[in-house]
């Protein structure tokens, strides 16, 4: 997520010039839900030094590293954070008819037998949760996989649950809820804004 960049840039190139319906959560209040989020995971987990945090480009990462900071200063502990591309192992790729640009992946160590939290920004449909799902077992076998997401704006299309969230956003389907900051800054201020959905490309849209 580059500066002044949503969550998925394609989003952002379609969504140019449009207004956002308004700001549903500034960084203050996202930050209250991290440290809420943290709190629950510490409350959860007994073996706290088995937690690595993998957090879904673009939005999920920054709030993955923050999420992180927060473990760290309830639990005093230092956690590995990893950075995970889905593209390749969602399952509407062929019916987008195009190749969306590949993202990194920083993964510093195995995942064997540890407990995997997924960060992501916005959950939606649930295949990018699914997809990063199946991108992680080419990483090793966890113990466990729970996800985070700061906003679930609903309109599920898989049975995916969010073990931690932010904030319940109803939305329509017309509407596109983003993440927006600088995410090589762990300090830049971040939002979550709600735009009108731009076009579908041929054979459906993006499905978060």
């Amino acid at each position: 997520m580059s500066q002044e960049s949503p969550s998925h840039s394609d989003v952002a190139e379609a969504s140019a010039g449009r207004q956002p319906r308004g700001v549903v959560l500034e960084d203050a209040a996202i930050r209250r839900s991290l440290t809420r989020i943290a709190h629950e995971i510490v409350e959860r987990h007994d073996d706290l030094a088995s937690l690595y945090l993998v957090g879904i480009p673009n939005g999920g990462v920054p709030l993955a590293r923050r999420l992180a900071r927060n473990l760290g200063e309830i639990a005093d502990l230092e956690l590995a954070v990893g950075v995970l591309d889905t593209t390749l192992y969602r399952d509407d790729l062929a019916s987008r008819g195009m190749r969306p640009p590949l993202r990194r992946t920083e993964m510093p160590s195995a995942v064997d037998d540890r407990i995997v939290v997924l960060v992501d920004d916005v959950a939606h449909t649930g295949r990018t949760i699914r997809a990063a799902m199946d991108a992680l077992m080419d990483f090793g076998r966890p113990r466990a996989v729970e996800v985070v997401a700061l906003v679930d704006r609903g309109h599920r299309e898989l049975p995916i649950r969010i073990d931690y969230v932010g904030k319940n956003i109803p939305t329509g389907r017309d509407e596109t809820v983003m993440l927006r900051g600088v995410e090589e800054d762990p300090e830049s201020p971040l939002e979550v804004v709600v735009l009108p959905a731009p076009a579908e490309p041929p054979g459906g849209g993006e499905g978060a």
